[in-house]
Formats: structure tokens, sequence, C-alpha cells
């Protein structure tokens, strides 16, 4: 056990935790900025199992920030490249990688194969779609997010609430690292804080990382936090599903315009704009469930707030990503 010695000797860990962290197994969305320091940490303290889900490639722009990769892994899977790499650092540990998005249809059952899940990934949908798994199962989730020269990183779900309960709404625009930029060490750093919270939850480190958010800002080298143990789960929020899980008698409206998305999601699907959405537009029946389409989600969190106005029957959202629909 000398691989693991400095950090048994720490009264927090000793040999009862370190079995502990040898036979966890951590489902790791995004393989990313976030997930390159995620991994590292986790394998290096002898994480014993952990499946690592991405469905994108290595890219030179990637490089800057995403250190566990190098030149070679240019143009092959995250989670391949991650896996092989992560294998040389610790063979002790045993990766899966999943070389696919994180979708609502594959997360229940990723979900229930973990004892923690961490949220590493670069979307809205696929944020709250673990949340509301992690939330129905009673699993911990540690969910971080970084733009720009900013992040933060939060406990979620088991004995804490939601990533909903914190965050209800959504942003007015869309951002991410592609089109606002982000410096490397700032995801190293929250990166970082988010590996040892599921050290801490994994070993019952008290007080529990669960209900706590840590906020990091590089501009001026400050860190804040705020527990939210109390914070009430938000009602009749929107989910949401599968594109698979759209039926034909679904009120489908597609958000995507015609240069981004030629192809309607569905063939009954109706393109409008989220400001389209008004009484006389997008009224659904009485009985129909109203799926709001997009790419990232927030389009479609946005026209299903409006719709909810004035029409109170069932409303999903798809996030189809960077789906050929």
């Amino acid at each position: 056990m000398t691989r693991y010695a400095r950090q048994i000797i720490l009264p927090e860990v000793g040999t009862d935790g370190q079995k502990k962290l040898s036979e966890a197994h951590v489902l790791v969305v995004g393989a990313g900025g976030l997930g390159c320091p995620v991994l590292q940490y986790l394998v290096g303290a002898g994480i014993g199992k952990i499946t690592l889900v991405d469905d994108d490639v290595v890219d030179q722009s990637n490089l800057h920030r995403q250190t566990l990769y190098n030149h070679d892994c240019i143009g092959t899977p995250k989670a391949q490249a991650a896996a092989q790499i992560l294998a040389r650092l610790n063979p002790d540990c045993k990766i899966t990688p999943v070389i696919s998005q994180l979708t609502p249809r594959n997360a229940p059952e990723l979900v229930a194969k973990a004892d923690i899940v961490l949220d590493c990934a670069d979307s809205f949908a696929a944020s709250y779609t673990l949340s509301d798994c992690c939330l129905a199962q009673n699993t911990p989730l540690v969910s971080a997010s970084v733009l720009g020269l900013a992040g933060y990183v939060g406990g979620f779900c088991a004995s804490a609430p939601s990533l909903r309960a914190v965050f209800p709404d959504l942003p007015s625009q869309a951002a991410n690292c592609a089109t606002a930029g982000v410096l490397g060490p700032v995801v190293g750093i929250i990166g970082a804080i988010q590996a040892q919270m599921a050290l801490a939850v994994l070993l019952s480190i008290s007080p529990s990382p669960l209900g706590q958010l840590v906020q990091y800002d590089a501009r001026d080298h400050r860190s804040s936090g705020f527990r939210f143990d109390t914070a009430p789960e938000p009602e009749n929020c929107p989910k949401f599903i599968d594109p698979a899980d759209i039926t034909d008698a679904d009120y489908v409206v597609e958000l995507r315009d015609s240069d981004e998305a030629p192809t309607l999601a569905t063939p009954n699907a109706i393109r409008i704009s989220v400001a389209q959405i008004n009484t006389q537009s997008t009224t659904p029946a009485s009985n129909q469930r109203a799926v709001m389409v997009c790419k990232t989600g927030l389009r479609s969190w946005q026209a299903a707030e409006k719709l909810s106005q004035f029409w109170d029957g069932s409303i999903v959202l798809v996030a189809l990503g960077n789906s050929s629909h």
C-alpha cells in the first residue's frame, strides 16, 4: 500500500478509508477541462472503478486546459484516450469509457450503478438530467461549472437539495468555453475542489460537502461559499426527455431555425421561435404533452416558461446537442 501511504496516515482516511475508496464506483460525466483534473486526482487516490461518459474527441483547441491529453490524442474520443492514460497512471483503478452523450434515457442506469456522480459536462441538459436522476435515486452529485475566469462547484442530492433547488432558472443567454473562453488554471482549481468534495463524500468527512457551494473568481483570486441545506425543491419544473421518447401524440415545438436544423425534430413539429410563443400561435390541446426542442436545452427551457404562463398542461424539454436530427 506504499502508493497511498501519504493519504492513509491522515486520520480522515486510514486503512478503512482507503478500502472505501478502492471499493467505490464513481460516475464521471465529461472528460474535458473539469474532467481531466478530476480524473487524475480520483485515480491517484485509488478509486476502484470509474465509469467515464463523453462523446467528444480531443481537439487541438482543448490542449491548453485539458492537460491529461497530448498532441498525439487529437482526434481520439476523450473517454477512450483518458481511459488509456489513466490506466498507466494507476492500474489499480478500472476505467470504463462510454463514448456516448449523457441522455435522459441512459442516465438512470448509469447513475444506479454509481456510489457518487461527478458532473463535469459543459451542458445545461446533462447537469439537470443528472440532478433529477440523482435526486430520484438518492445518489450524491458533485456538479461544477467554469466560464471565463470564474466557476463554482457544489454537492447536491442525497442528503442535500438538488441542483434545481439552488439554480431553478437558467441564464438568459447560452455560453460555453468555446464561445466565451476559459483559462486552464481556473478549470484546474475548480476540478481539484470537485475531486476533493467527491473524496470527502466517499470518506464521510465532516462537515459534508453535500449542501455546500464554493465559488472562485480568478480575476481577484477570491473564493466564497455558502450552505444551502434548507433550499426548497422547486415544483412543476419541466424535465428533459430523450428524443426517442417523443410520440406522435405530442405537440412538438421546433425552436431551431431552418439554417440550424434543415430537418425538423419530428415530421409534425411546428417551427417557431421562443419569442413567437403566445396564446395565438402555440396552444396544445388539453390532452397533449408539449415538447420543446432545441440544441442545448436553453431555448426549450425559456419556451416552457412562456408556455406555462397561459397553459397548464404537461411540458417537457429536449436538447438535441450535436445530433443530426
